[in-house]
């Protein structure tokens, strides 16, 4: 039997930055995956916001051309409202590449990598488990934490292509596509994200089906130059679930529902939660005192997501095309303009978490 202090299921980003970070506190670190290869099942959309890239040391070298645009489009597809940022706002990245570094600087902290691997690990025991394991973490389930329960469900097509237009962020509301979210265009001239998501209960057609309406409807998509890959699955929409810490493991990421409610973007929440988990598990480890884990404390983080948690439930009851398009009349007035733009472009996202616990201090 081996033993060893933290087995981190899930070689996602969430799993491999708390691993490279408990590495790097000393303990020893075993991060398992049953997926073979990191390339091979990839769920995010990979857009990071402006906040995570100025705070993050992303690989320069996997992020595309910076994106200041916004489009935002009613039902119809028409008068469509722009809004533009004088800062690069989102850069979209080839994450098989984030993964890949994210792995390696893990494995250079010290942790051990595993995939192939599922959970739980054959001959291996941990003193402590984190669940980094998706949106349907089996790691929550096991240890009677708190599961994500309020879900939609993406696809998305992913392509190379050759344009010269603008980078532009293209969001079409339309409750007929996606409902309780949107569709999605992201064209940076090197590579084309399109993807819808919405409540599974509530789509009209099997999702393959609908994406391919989506492109057929929406004015001059940009030309594949190269293969197409497509990807999707779950994604928490519920906010940070309350329960995500026991004495025998926690969660983060998508498996924690760190992600926000509103835009269903993760990957700034993961890292944050990251920081936060090694902290927090460390000092645990070290103390053995269970009062150390009140310091990852879902219910504290979710109280900062009330507005978000407000316009989620706002963006589910738009059921109907007129509805869209009739709010669309506010949005275009000056005040729905400046609110739009604050929601995509300002510093509001995930709340910051990169507080050690007291006893650590």
């Amino acid at each position: 039997m081996e033993t060893v202090d933290v087995v981190v299921v899930g070689a996602g980003l969430a799993g491999l930055e708390t691993a490279r970070l408990l590495a790097s506190r000393g303990l020893d670190v075993l991060v398992c995956d049953r997926r073979r290869h990191l390339d091979v099942g990839i769920r995010t959309t990979g857009i990071f916001v402006r906040r995570t890239l100025e705070d993050f040391p992303l690989p320069e070298r996997h992020l595309g051309p910076a994106v200041r645009r916004v489009l935002l489009y009613p039902p119809s597809l028409r008068a469509p409202v722009e809004l533009t940022s004088p800062r690069d706002e989102f850069r979209v990245a080839d994450m098989a590449g984030v993964y890949a570094e994210a792995r390696s600087r893990a494995e250079q902290a010290g942790a051990r990598v595993r995939l192939g691997t599922p959970y739980p690990v054959r001959g291996v025991e941990a003193r402590f488990t984190i669940g980094a394991d998706g949106a349907r973490s089996t790691v929550a389930r096991r240890l009677g934490l708190d599961v994500n329960r309020h879900l939609i469900t993406g696809v998305e097509e992913v392509f190379p292509v050759a344009t010269t237009s603008t980078p532009t962020f293209h969001c079409v509301l339309d409750p007929r596509l996606a409902p309780g979210y949107l569709a999605w265009l992201v064209d940076d001239g090197r590579q084309a994200h399109l993807g819808l998501a919405g409540l599974p209960d509530r789509l009209a057609a099997p999702l393959p089906r609908l994406l391919r309406e989506f492109r057929a409807g929406f004015p001059d998509p940009p030309v594949p130059t190269g293969p197409l890959h497509r990807r999707g699955g779950p994604i928490p929409v519920g906010g940070v679930l309350r329960r995500i810490a026991c004495p025998d493991g926690l969660l983060v990421g998508d498996a924690a529902g760190a992600v926000s409610p509103l835009t269903a973007g993760g990957l700034d929440p993961c890292l944050r939660m990251a920081d936060l988990a090694a902290a927090v598990t460390a000092d645990y480890l070290r103390t053995g005192d269970p009062s150390v884990l009140r310091h990852y404390d879902g219910r504290a983080l979710r109280a900062r997501f009330r507005l978000r948690l407000l316009l989620r439930r706002g963006l589910s009851r738009l059921r109907g095309p007129a509805t869209t398009e009739a709010a669309f009349t506010a949005l275009r007035t000056p005040l729905g303009r400046a609110a739009a733009a604050r929601l995509l472009f300002g510093d509001g996202s995930f709340p910051n978490t990169r507080l050690e616990p007291a006893t650590a201090r």
